[in-house]
């Protein structure tokens, strides 16, 4: 109540425009979504390195030209796949640090770490894997409890625990392929890493789609409580 005894409305929670957060959740799902279409394109090339190969009992051929080809098509993937997953994470962990603010914000007290932990979570080595998932199952777990209509009857985790481990997943399992495509000595060499990354991107592409989910359905619960 102010001095004049007039009550005058309560300000805003973080984040509750309704412009800007829609906004922002739209540019979250577009760059998710471009770096899918990314993961597409390089499985795309994957299949290509594949088909390439001539093979019959037990000996497998390829020419020259194809491999060069595929190694070019290779890194025009690889820069792709650069520029939209940063820019994926910068949209994201805006969007990420918002929620967190949100959720403190109409949940004060029950949060062990401040807001900032929602973008310094993702930047500190091992630990990286682990606190952000942390973060994101308490924010899931805090809409659920004020949302109960979102629960589905069940208070579900799965969209936290299936973004988180598909993500994780695929990032490991990339980096595991990309050795080994750099190592590769023979052709079957290089083929096994090939199918290894073409299998890591099918997983992101998962990761992506999973994402999406998440923030849409904890954005929804959010602004449901506002």
């Amino acid at each position: 109540m102010s001095a004049s005894g007039v009550l005058r409305p309560r300000p805003p929670f973080p984040g509750r425009a309704a412009g800007r957060k829609d906004a922002l959740l739209t540019g979250v799902c577009a760059a998710l979504a471009a770096v899918a279409a990314g993961d597409a394109f390089s499985v795309y090339v994957g299949i290509r390195a594949r088909a390439g190969v001539d093979g019959g009992e037990g000996f497998a051929f390829a020419s020259q030209d194809h491999l060069n080809e595929t190694d070019r098509l290779f890194q025009v993937s690889d820069q792709i796949h650069a520029i939209t997953l940063l820019a994926c994470a910068a949209v994201f962990i805006t969007w990420f640090h918002r929620a967190r603010r949100t959720a403190g914000a109409q949940a004060p007290g029950r949060f062990g770490k401040g807001p900032g932990w929602g973008i310094g979570a993702w930047f500190i080595p091992f630990a990286c894997l682990w606190l952000p998932y942390r973060m994101a199952v308490d924010m899931w777990s805090e809409g659920l409890r004020q949302s109960p209509a979102d629960a589905g009857g069940s208070g579900s985790f799965w969209p936290v625990n299936l973004w988180w481990g598909s993500f994780v997943g695929s990032s490991l399992l990339q980096q595991y392929a990309t050795l080994n495509y750099r190592s590769a000595a023979d052709l079957d060499a290089f083929l096994d890493a090939v199918t290894l990354g073409m299998t890591a991107d099918a997983l992101h592409i998962a990761a992506a789609a999973a994402a999406a989910h998440f923030a849409i359905r904890l954005t929804g619960m959010q602004a449901r409580h506002a």
